[in-house]
C-alpha cells in the first residue's frame, strides 16, 4: 500500500459517513412532506421485505400531504400496515386507490428534539471521521516505519489526511446548520 492507496482509501471512508449523514437526515422529519420521510420503509410484498420506493410512485403534491399509488393496486393493503408498523407517527388514509398521509405540523418541543438527534446523528459521524484519521495515520506510520515511502512524503502525507479530515468535517457542519435551519423554520 501506498501514498495515493492510504488516502484515497480513508476519503472513501469519510464519504461514506458523510452520505449516511445526508441518508439519515432525508429520513427525518420536518413537519414538511418529504418522499424520503417513508421512502425507507420496508413492505413485506409476496414474502419478502421490500422497500416502499421499489413498490409504488411517492409523491408530495402539498407541503402537508404525501400520496403513495402502488404500482400494484393488491399491495395497498400491505403498504398500509408496512406504515402502521413504522416508527414515523403517521397514520395512512387508504381510499381504495392510493394513501394519503397527512404531515400535521410540528410543536416547538418537537422541533427541539429534532435539532438535538440531528446534532447526535452529526457528532457521531464527525466522531467517526477522526476514526477515519486515526486509522489512516496509522497507516503512516507504517508506510514509513517499513520504508516504503520517505520522510518528507509522510509529512505531506500526515498533511493531507489533516485536510481530508477538515473538509469532510466541514461537510457534516454544513448538512447540519442546513437541517436545523429547516426543522426550525416555523
Amino acid at each position: 500500500m501506498g501514498y495515493d492507496e492510504v488516502l484515497l482509501e480513508n476519503e472513501e471512508k469519510m464519504e461514506k459517513a458523510v452520505d449516511y449523514l445526508k441518508t439519515e437526515y432525508r429520513g427525518m422529519r420536518t413537519g414538511r412532506a418529504n418522499p424520503g420521510l417513508v421512502e425507507p420503509i420496508r413492505v413485506e410484498y409476496y414474502g419478502s421485505p421490500t422497500p416502499l420506493k421499489q413498490l409504488a410512485n411517492i409523491l408530495a403534491p402539498e407541503p402537508q400531504l404525501l400520496v403513495i399509488k402502488p404500482f400494484d393496486p393488491g399491495s395497498l393493503g400491505d403498504i398500509e400496515k408496512a406504515i402502521q408498523k413504522s416508527n414515523i407517527g403517521l397514520t395512512p388514509q387508504n381510499d381504495g386507490k392510493v394513501i394519503r398521509l397527512a404531515i400535521p405540523p410540528l410543536s416547538k418541543e418537537r422541533r427541539q428534539q429534532l435539532v438535538k438527534m440531528a446534532e447526535q446523528s452529526a457528532e457521531q459521524q464527525r466522531v467517526a471521521i477522526r476514526n477515519v484519521r486515526r486509522d489512516a495515520k496509522k497507516q503512516a506510520d507504517e508506510l514509513v516505519d517499513s520504508g516504503e515511502i520517505p520522510e518528507d512524503l509522510y509529512t505531506k502525507l500526515k498533511d493531507d489526511i489533516e485536510n481530508l479530515t477538515r473538509t469532510y468535517v466541514k461537510q457534516v457542519d454544513d448538512l447540519l446548520d442546513k437541517k436545523k435551519a429547516e426543522l426550525l423554520e416555523v
